[in-house]
């Protein structure tokens, strides 16, 4: 069991412990958060039993978590404290397609964002990704645990939604309406909610999710399973059609442009933009940019404000833009940002996402 140097914390800091059972990660991790101003770790240990017998002494504000681990695995452990005593959890995953799907049944029980990981040159990995490790702990810190709800399993039929308006095919037989989403953490709970009380007859849809590379594929195929709409993951030159949301690759950059009648995606490299890559901005302004009032911008929970400046681009552009409120966000970040500067044309909680999407197509606003 690793334990924490002597440096001198506050009463107040982030408590944070970490399970993994490589010793290696547990040294890193401890060394570069015990290093950020305001984050205290209690502990690093090897597994969730021995985490257990620590969270008796003292309970963390957010837990670093491993997934594959002996004795017990961190997803049994993550189900058991999210139906004990829900608490933010920072899943640490290795860059795996097993590894992703693993992660995303570890998001679907209650995880609020991911660090990745590789298998080989690991202290160098974590040691230069050191600012999105703390980043990721504060931003779980922040998490509102009473909004994390356990997701439903891709075999359970999605489910109908008497708010949802059904729009008739005439009105969406072309491409020239679409929507635009924005978000981070606490995002893949905020998307699932929304996308599985969308019609199959919804406007195309483009997704910035903040999620490293390798997971954005296994999560838009968990949401394909739960939705009526399809979801995949975008492919560069991918039409927007209705009924369908691309969701932006992890690694890389999402933008919309048009081609004749019809929106494209286009998929590219490129700088992170405000730390992300995707990032929100990035799209938001192409949508400004190539569709203006023919579309609509929503901004939904996350930390940090990518998305902020480029939602207000879209609203002076003449799209209609909308930011989801405090009260239904795990992470009141992205959109208390987008509010300060007066990006959105409404902010509405989250259950009446899906309706303003639906909405915002009409006629009454583009």
């Amino acid at each position: 069991m690793t334990t924490l140097s002597a440096v001198q914390k506050g009463s107040n800091d982030i408590k944070v412990l970490i399970v993994d059972d490589s010793a290696v990660v547990r040294q890193v991790l401890t060394e570069t958060l015990q290093k950020a101003p305001g984050i205290d770790v209690l502990a690093a240990v090897a597994d969730p039993i021995f985490a257990m017998k620590r969270m008796e002494v003292i309970w963390p504000d957010v837990i670093v978590l491993d997934i594959e681990m002996p004795r017990m695995d961190g997803l049994t452990f993550l189900r058991k404290l999210m139906a004990e005593r829900p608490t933010p959890v920072v899943i640490c995953s290795t860059l795996t397609e097993q590894g992703a799907e693993t992660t995303m049944q570890a998001m679907s029980a209650g995880a609020v964002s991911i660090i990745t990981k590789p298998k080989v040159g690991l202290r160098d990995f974590l040691e230069d990704s050191g600012n999105d490790v703390v980043a990721a702990v504060r931003a779980a810190a922040r998490a509102r645990m009473s909004n994390v709800k356990p997701l439903r399993t891709a075999t359970q039929a999605p489910k109908h939604h008497d708010q949802v308006p059904v729009v008739p095919a005439a009105s969406l037989s072309t491409t020239q309406k679409l929507v635009a989403i924005g978000t981070s953490t606490g995002g893949t709970q905020a998307l699932e909610a929304i996308f599985t009380a969308l019609p199959a007859v919804s406007p195309g849809i483009v997704v910035v999710q903040h999620m490293p590379e390798k997971f954005t594929a296994m999560f838009a195929q968990r949401l394909n399973g739960l939705c009526q709409i399809q979801v995949r993951e975008a492919v560069n030159g991918d039409r927007i059609l209705p009924g369908l949301a691309l969701i932006a690759p992890g690694g890389r950059h999402m933008q919309i442009k048009k081609s004749g009648a019809h929106y494209l995606v286009e998929v590219l490299d490129g700088p992170p933009v405000n730390r992300h890559k995707p990032s929100v901005d990035v799209l938001f302004r192409s949508v400004a940019k190539h569709a203006g009032k023919n579309a609509a911008g929503f901004i939904l929970t996350g930390m940090g404000d990518d998305g902020a400046r480029g939602l207000k681009v879209m609203r002076e552009a003449g799209c209609y833009t909308v930011a989801q409120d405090e009260a239904s966000c795990i992470v009141f970040g992205m959109p208390k940002e987008a509010i300060a500067m007066n990006a959105a044309d409404k902010v509405i909680p989250l259950n009446q996402v899906a309706g303003e999407i639906i909405r915002s197509v009409s006629a009454a606003h583009l």
